[in-house]
């Protein structure tokens, strides 16, 4: 019986060893055939299930997995110091595309990334600017203007907020925007602005996302705006504890907390993710920077049955106006990144 136990060990061993030799034969470079590839995502903190970032970016991988009957690599950090080492670790098991969402993964993937040269690594909402390398970045100031321009429409107090995540850049990006949207329609009104933290624990936090919309109601705001992933949670939350309303991010939230998710700042990362994969395995993937907003379907507003009450008809055909502004170029969105600092109005 025992001699038996040990030839079975030693039957799986082989054959444990012969499926990784398999595996690993199949693993080809950026020139190989297009439809050999291996689809990987590697998320930002806050799970891939925040209803914010990652989740968008999870479903769209997952539906391009599914369709190719695919097995889907995925990983969620739980600390920055997990990145370069996860990152690395996808490349050796043959990761080919591999998706990093966020910015965050900027130093990991400018490190990793040469040293994999035949494979091919998409980033989401930065620029890594490597032959192996596609950034997708979407123009966040634009989707913002159009929810603040939302905002300058409903308010009744003539003061509305904003709660960001991390206090980095691209943040301020979205608070130039919304802004400058809200006093598109809304002239004169105050915009209150806090941010969540300065460390990538700002991204987790909904209880410090609720209480400075909490704060902001306070101070006069009726709408708060949350773009902070997963603390944006707490924004909500806050809007349905006081009875006020508030913006969503990334994902459609508006039925979160329905009847008071004003719309959602929405950027469509299912569909960016998607086609990264499909273009992997179409043979038309190339590196570089894209860019997608307004013009581009990139970024938007929400409207669905959850927050159609709370609108009339001439507030929809007055964002449909300035969406089409937006996309013609008739309106000139400013931004933050751009500039250094919000443009005066």
């Amino acid at each position: 019986m025992k001699e038996g136990t040990n030839m079975r060990k030693i039957w799986n061993l082989l054959a444990t060893t012969a499926a990784v030799v398999i595996a690993a034969s199949t693993c080809g470079p950026i020139a190989a055939l297009a439809d050999d590839i291996k689809p990987a995502i590697l998320y930002d903190l806050g799970g891939k299930f925040d209803k914010s970032f990652n989740e968008p970016a999870f479903n769209g991988a997952k539906k391009f997995a599914d369709e190719h009957r695919l097995s889907l690599i995925e990983f969620e950090p739980q600390t920055e110091a997990q990145r370069e080492q996860a990152l690395r670790t996808f490349a050796e098991q043959g990761g080919n595309p591999i998706v990093t969402v966020g910015f965050a993964w900027q130093p990991a993937l400018e490190k990793v990334a040469p040293e994999y040269p035949d494979s091919r690594f998409i980033i989401v909402d930065t620029t890594v600017d490597l032959p192996n390398v596609e950034s997708i970045e979407f123009a966040y100031n634009e989707g913002s203007f159009l929810v603040g321009a939302l905002a300058g429409l409903k308010t009744k107090t003539g003061t509305v907020g904003f709660v960001g995540g991390m206090d980095i850049p691209i943040i301020r990006d979205f608070a130039c925007g919304y802004q400058h949207g809200v006093h598109l329609t809304k002239p004169g009104a105050k915009v209150i602005v806090n941010m969540a933290g300065t460390t990538p624990a700002a991204w987790t936090d909904p209880a410090r996302g609720r209480e400075l919309t909490l704060g902001q109601y306070e101070q006069g705001a009726d709408i708060v705006h949350g773009a902070a992933g997963a603390t944006t949670l707490g924004v909500l939350q806050a809007a349905a504890d006081a009875g006020k309303l508030a913006i969503g991010v990334g994902s459609n939230q508006d039925d979160v907390q329905p009847g008071h998710v004003l719309t959602t700042n929405s950027a469509a990362l299912d569909v960016a993710v998607y086609k990264a994969f499909d273009a992997a395995q179409k043979g038309t993937w190339k590196p570089g920077r894209v860019v997608l907003g307004v013009k581009e379907d990139g970024v938007g507003w929400t409207l669905d049955d959850h927050n159609r009450p709370l609108l009339t008809d001439a507030d929809i055909a007055k964002m449909n106006e300035i969406k089409q502004s937006i996309a013609d170029g008739k309106i000139k969105v400013p931004s933050y990144l751009a500039n250094g600092n919000c443009p005066a109005e």
